[in-house]
Parts: C-alpha cells; structure tokens; sequence
C-alpha cells in the first residue's frame, strides 16, 4: 500500500497526542471488532467557542493515527462551528490522499469530533442544529487488519 509523505509524518510524528483533564468535551469511536478506537479531546473557551486546545488517543492502524492526528490541526483555533465544517474528504485532502481501504479512517476522524462535540453540548447546554440526530456509525465499512507501516 502506498502512503503519502504526509500520512508517513502524521503517524511516525503525531500532534496533540494526549488526554486533556476536565476536556469541555470527549468524543469516542470505533470498535475493538474492527482494531480502530478513536478519542478526541477538547477545551473550548466559553465565551468565544473557539477550541484553545484539542489532544486525541487513537488505537488502530497508521492511517487512524495519521487521520487523528492532521483533524486535531485542523481544529485547533477554530470555533466549535468551524470544527462541524471538517468532513472525512477533508481529512483525506489534507493528507494529500488515504488508500481506499483506509479512507474509514478519515470517517473516524469527522465522527470523533462531531462526538466530541456532541458531549460538550451535553455537558454545557448548548444547542448546535447540524449535531441535531447525529449518531456515531460503529459499523463502518472496510476491511483491514492492524497493521504496522
């Protein structure tokens, strides 16, 4: 399988890997069936809604971590609103491409964010209508095996 430099970076030098203590919100996705288990942490300023900072603890495959760690660079700095607008193809733009097989992991990055999201809004009263029905989809499709690159 071929990966772009830029996976290879995200995974051999992950950013803001870590857990933040008393996150505003936490976001957690994935299975253990399928080897990917994805948690995104965050620490949003309550007057601005901007993301003062964001960690993540990935379990799985190059291509998650990877994946994880390039969504927490796109947040960070960012309004709780900015965060909605990061979608899977962006994830995979941003890594300059993801092997079809491993394009799931970029479905993880959106999911644990929007979770993340989700439980900040549980934990402070705050309504955002586009989380409105959002369920995370543990049952993603692919096929992979853990695997070390």
């Amino acid at each position: 399988m071929q990966y772009s430099e830029k996976v290879m970076d995200h995974f051999m030098n992950p950013r803001n890997v870590g857990e933040i203590e008393n996150a505003s919100g936490v976001g957690e996705v994935g299975n253990a069936k399928c080897g990917d288990i994805m948690r995104i942490y965050l620490d949003i300023d309550e007057g601005t809604k901007i993301i003062k900072d964001v960690k993540f603890m990935t379990f799985g495959c190059g291509s998650a971590i990877a994946s994880s760690s390039i969504s927490t660079e796109m947040i960070k700095g960012k309004t709780i609103y900015e965060a909605l607008e990061v979608t899977n193809k962006a994830v995979v733009e941003a890594l300059d491409g993801l092997p079809p097989v491993k394009v799931h992991c970029s479905v993880l990055a959106e999911q644990a964010i929007k979770a993340a999201l989700v439980d900040y809004c549980k934990n402070n009263n705050v309504h955002i209508p586009e989380l409105d029905g959002f369920e995370v989809d543990d049952d993603h499709d692919h096929h992979h095996d853990i695997e070390e690159i």
